[in-house]
């Protein structure tokens, strides 16, 4: 049946239930906002997934909501990554409480998301598709199509399209999703291995044949490469003897491949929507960037997109906070997928270099930052996340906008204090003017004092970012900077 009828409304619509949709959501609940989940697919999550890194600043994140231990027993954990044979990145060098990469499946993570979201109330609707999206100054409506084939109209104060990178929500904007292909032809595969190899993290490349495989910890293992010689359409047969001859040619061995519970091609893009938000209609994660797999960035970013917007909405939601506030989304989230798009597009253009002069830059680079620290620091940033900082207003104190460490407090880690969603305010001992929360309101505030004896006063973000901070400063000019933030 086909028609239009009117629904109630919700203040916050997520379309898409991947990790980005899947943490927002919880976000949004847990911080009372009433959340609608709409989903195309069915109910049941796939355990056949592309991601399988979690990078320390994600670990952060869910730390926040305390589930990184959770994840973390769920896969295994490399401390080193190497990459075109020559380079070597050691991830325990990393200023974090998780100094590694942890190797899981993506599948893992949306369970935990999937769980928390639904004891924090989030209303999911699956085999509901967006067929049509209109919006004006009071709210969006949402044209959802059921699984009875009936189209009902949602109406929300906001939308999130978090559907990947065939957007319905992109599309019903009508936003461009310029970019380019990258690699015409990918294979991936869960097998199990007769042979396992030694390490968690298996890659080489040789001649036209790359081959990764990667542990999950189960007994199956995660096996993707490429052909040069064989680059065919996302829709080309492919079967287990095509994988072992490319990882044989890439690895020396196939280590007796069996047991394929999941084979699949597709093609990887380098594309980035132009705006992250269009009115009350916002992108996040695979719907508003993808990149190449190179150094598993992907889902990391989109989880960071989902913790940057989550706190934002609920603020403005909520009273607390300005809609001004929203348009920092754009300001602070579009440069970073960008800078993953240049980052991720240069490794993989690297590591397919094939002739001379690209073979040289490459032996360069790798030479260059194998021996510089300061690059090496900077490359293990960038990767990890932890590197990136947000835009500062002008006379800002120096640590505004950087990420706060898992730094000491008196009461324990400053991310548990953060897992209850609010601003953090972390202040010396026996501080000038001690101050002592009057005037905040407690559910939008955590007050904490240093461990140790830093006299610098750090307003933390519910994202674990500097909102403000100050040297010495007395209760005065904390109470100042607080009115600024929550009016």
């Amino acid at each position: 049946m086909n028609g239009t009828t009117p629904n109630p409304s919700r203040p916050v619509i997520v379309v898409g239930s991947g990790p980005t949709g899947l943490l927002l959501a919880g976000d949004l609940a847990a911080a009372g906002v009433p959340v609608t989940l709409v989903e195309k697919r069915p109910r049941k999550i796939s355990n056949l997934s592309r991601a399988f890194g979690v990078h320390a600043r994600t670990l952060e994140q869910l730390d926040a909501r305390g589930l990184a231990d959770q994840l973390l027993a769920t896969g295994s954990t490399i401390t080193e990554l190497r990459l075109f044979r020559r380079l070597s990145l050691d991830l325990g060098t990393l200023p974090s409480r998780f100094p590694f990469l942890l190797i899981t499946p993506q599948y893992e993570v949306e369970r935990l998301l999937e769980r928390r979201a639904r004891e924090a109330g989030v209303e999911f609707r699956f085999e509901s598709e967006v067929v049509g999206l209109r919006q004006d100054d009071g709210g969006v409506d949402l044209d959802v199509r059921g699984p009875d084939g009936a189209v009902v109209t949602h109406r929300a104060a906001y939308v999130v399209g978090t559907d990947g990178h065939r957007s319905a929500v992109r599309e019903a904007l009508g936003l461009p999703f310029p970019g380019v292909s990258v690699i015409r032809s990918l294979f991936l595969a869960d097998v199990r291995l007769a042979e396992p190899p030694d390490g968690v993290l298996t890659v080489n490349g040789a001649g036209d044949a790359f081959a990764m495989i990667a542990a999950f910890g189960d007994g199956w293992y995660r096996v993707m490469g490429w052909n040069r010689r064989n680059e065919v359409p996302d829709d080309a047969p492919l079967d287990l003897d095509e994988i072992k001859e490319v990882t044989r040619r890439a690895l020396g061995t196939d280590y007796g491949m069996h047991d394929a519970r999941w084979l699949s091609r597709f093609h990887s893009d380098e594309r980035q929507v132009p705006r992250y938000r269009v009115g009350r209609v916002f992108l996040a994660g695979d719907a508003a960037h993808v990149h190449s797999p190179a150094g598993g960035q992907g889902m990391n970013t989109g989880l960071q997109d989902a913790a940057n917007l989550g706190w934002k909405l609920a603020a403005v939601l909520d009273g607390r906070a300005s809609e001004g506030l929203l348009d920092t989304y754009q300001a602070e989230r579009h440069p970073v997928g960008e800078a993953v798009l240049r980052s991720s597009g240069g490794l993989v253009r690297l590591a397919r270099a094939q002739n001379p002069a690209l073979r040289a830059v490459r032996a360069l680079v790798s030479a260059f930052v194998n021996a510089a620290r300061p690059a090496r620091a900077k490359a293990l940033a960038q990767i990890s996340g932890i590197g990136y900082r947000y835009p500062a207003p002008r006379g800002s104190h120096r640590l505004v906008g950087t990420r706060v460490p898992d730094v000491a407090l008196e009461s324990g880690r400053l991310y548990e204090a953060l897992r209850g969603g609010r601003f953090v305010l972390i202040t010396p001992k026996g501080a000038r003017g001690a101050y002592d929360g009057q005037g905040a309101r407690e559910e939008w505030l955590t007050l904490e004092r240093w461990a140790g004896d830093r006299r610098t006063t750090l307003l933390v973000r519910p994202d674990g970012y500097v909102a403000w901070a100050a040297d010495d400063a007395d209760a005065g000019e904390i109470e100042a900077a607080l009115t600024l933030q929550f009016s």
